[in-house]
């Protein structure tokens, strides 16, 4: 089950005005519950060699889905720089964790597939994979920082 397959089941959830739901397979088990239990929280229990944490996030993350962004589109200006988006609503984070050292800065080559961020999103830390080639030309988001689907976050100059 990937991340947008999570967002779908709790959004449906959400709709359905239930209190509590609990899904399990045998690689994990989700639970979420809604604000009609009072407390909105998501749970997942995996199975170690499926899933590991980064070491800032405190429930599992899976690393096997790590959701990645939309194709890059070109810039609305014309310009010749490509972006990578946000796919999912979150929190921004340029290092994996505090005491270690940004994914990517200004200057720095990222092939497809690179992590170039985090985004923590119901307390999951969620890596973002680059799916262009290219030079990192302008960071667009601040450290810490709440982001919305499609958001730019950095350009990319695939020349």
């Amino acid at each position: 089950m990937d991340i947008r397959e999570i967002q779908n089941l709790i959004k449906f959830v959400s709709k359905a005005e239930v209190s509590e739901v609990k899904y399990k397979t045998k690689d994990f088990e989700i639970t979420i519950k809604t604000p009609l239990a009072g407390n909105e929280s998501v749970n997942y229990i995996a199975q170690p060699a499926m899933y590991s944490a980064p070491a800032a996030a405190p429930q599992a993350a899976p690393q096997a889905n790590a959701v990645s962004e939309k194709p890059a589109e070109v810039v609305a200006d014309d310009s010749k720089f490509l972006t990578i988006k946000s796919p999912m609503i979150g929190t921004f984070y340029r290092k994996p964790s505090p005491d270690k050292d940004v994914f990517v800065n200004v200057g720095d080559e990222v092939a497809t597939g690179k992590v170039v961020c985090v985004i923590e999103a119901m307390k999951l830390f969620n890596q973002i994979e680059s799916e262009i080639s290219g030079k990192i030309v302008k960071i667009l988001v601040d450290d810490a920082t709440p982001v919305e689907y499609d958001q730019p976050l950095f350009l990319v100059d695939p020349s």
